[in-house]
């Protein structure tokens, strides 16, 4: 059941709104610092690091306390200081919750929506307590939130005419080594654990709201 459930959510008709989201590639590109495929490779594998050190720790202990998302959302929440990705963060957050509780609606699901009412509801603590709840395995949660960087900043790079569909999947496969790197290495982070891994990729992300022309919402 576990492997249906991830393929599903994990697909690009889940209605998360992750599409209008390009993880700071929009103003990287706008900025000159990605422009052919090996700034993009090297944009890609930095977001996918940060993803490790700076979602999989939340991400770990709202898995393993789903009570506890009050807590864990107010730390991502000052962890988070790009007010851009912090932004992203918290509209993600909350329609992965909302979709999640249309698609499988349940007690503990409804419980988790009235305890994130109090909270800005950021990606990385609600993802853990979703998919905790909705059967996902942890190393399987773990993977959705580093395909999911990957595959949207691809997207993202297809969109803006970066590169073309098929040098996207390519980059895609090749990535799948440091993915499970990833995986591998942080898979037992905690809040302690918490870590800033690709500063210039942040800084550039704070910048989208000042483009002159923008394709994504961050």
């Amino acid at each position: 059941m576990s492997d249906w459930l991830t393929w599903q959510i994990v697909d690009s008709a889940f209605p998360t709104g992750a599409f209008a989201h390009s993880w700071g590639l929009e103003a990287a590109w706008q900025h000159g610092e990605v422009s052919n495929l090996s700034s993009l490779r090297a944009f890609l594998d930095a977001s996918v690091q940060q993803t490790g050190f700076a979602v999989l720790p939340l991400l770990n202990a709202a898995y393993a306390r789903t009570g506890d998302l009050e807590g864990l959302d107010a730390l991502a929440d000052a962890f988070t200081l790009n007010v851009v990705a912090n932004r992203a963060s918290r509209v993600q957050g909350r329609s992965l919750l909302a979709t999640a509780t249309r698609i499988w609606p349940s007690d503990p699901l409804l419980a988790l929506k009235r305890q994130a009412e109090a909270t800005c509801s950021h990606l990385a603590p609600v993802s853990g307590a979703v998919f905790r709840i909705v059967g996902l395995s942890l190393s399987a949660a773990q993977k959705v939130a580093l395909y999911g960087t990957a595959r949207g900043v691809l997207t993202a790079a297809v969109r803006l005419g970066i590169v073309g569909s098929f040098e996207a999947q390519r980059l895609q496969f090749s990535c799948g080594p440091l993915l499970e790197s990833v995986a591998e290495r942080c898979h037992a982070l905690t809040p302690d654990d918490l870590a800033q891994t690709a500063p210039i990729v942040d800084l550039l992300q704070s910048s989208h709201d000042r483009l002159y022309s923008r394709l994504f919402q961050s």
